[in-house]
């Protein structure tokens, strides 16, 4: 008998072991539990090491505190102005280190803004925390088969902000366009979280200088601070610039 085995991720401490409990009574489930998104992390991270993985992650949407216990892939106050909580945040973090793993996100209460959030942050399913036991473990043999799980009342909500998260998209990947390349580098720092000093350092160039491509930036995308520019660079698709590799050559002098 194939195994599946399941991490809960929810600080509700009673939900997650009475949830796990449940899951546990199944015969070809494994399953353990997490109360936060660094501890979710962390077993992962041992479960990699000892040659073994996890299947399936149920995530709470709602998880608190800083999912990662690093910075998230979006500034936290920005991310909280989206609508963009924590426990997508673990998503986005989890399916970039393990994309093997499928994610299921809990939720409260149906929410086609959050739903599609948590689908384009790479999570393959959305359930109501109140839905049977039967119905969850179909959503959890179903996304290890590759299909995706909505609440039909959801599907047309959800569609409509795909829908409108492309043409935002579209339109922020113009605003993107109309950058130069070095301001283009710039972007690729500020979305990678590097401060004034860090970016000049790395580009080469005096801080008086970043500070005058920064404000071009802004001055282009249309926005007013820096969180701002980073969510749009986002949603056109901008990733942050390679820390660990020497990915931005030595252009120009020092001004």
């Amino acid at each position: 008998m194939v195994r599946i085995r399941v991490l809960v991720v929810d600080d509700h401490r009673i939900f997650a072991e009475s949830l796990a409990a449940a899951l546990a009574a199944e015969p070809d489930v494994d399953v353990s539990a997490a109360g936060s998104g660094p501890a979710a992390v962390r077993s992962l991270e041992r479960a990699a090491a000892e040659g073994r993985r996890y299947d399936v992650l149920l995530v709470d949407a709602d998880l608190g505190g800083n999912a990662l216990g690093v910075r998230p892939a979006v500034p936290v106050q920005e991310a909280n102005e989206d609508g963009l909580v924590d426990g997508i945040s673990l998503v986005v973090g989890v399916r970039a280190s393990q994309p093997a793993v499928r994610i299921v996100v809990l939720a409260e209460k149906d929410d086609p803004r959050r739903a599609a959030l948590a689908l384009q942050a790479g999570a393959s399913g959305w359930v109501a925390k109140d839905c049977s036991l039967s119905r969850l473990l179909t959503v959890i043999r179903g996304v290890l088969r590759d299909e995706t799980h909505l609440p039909p009342a959801l599907l047309t909500g959800v569609l409509r902000e795909l829908t409108a998260a492309r043409k935002h998209r579209t339109e922020s990947e113009q605003l993107v366009e109309s950058l130069t390349p070095r301001e283009r580098e710039v972007l690729r720092c500020m979305v990678a979280g590097l401060g004034r000093k860090a970016v000049a350092e790395r580009l080469f160039l005096s801080p008086h200088t970043v500070r005058t491509h920064m404000q071009n930036v802004l001055g282009k995308l249309g926005v007013h601070s820096t969180l701002a520019a980073v969510a749009l660079a986002r949603r056109a698709g901008v990733g942050p610039v390679d820390l660990a590799g020497d990915v931005v050559e030595r252009g120009g002098q020092l001004a």
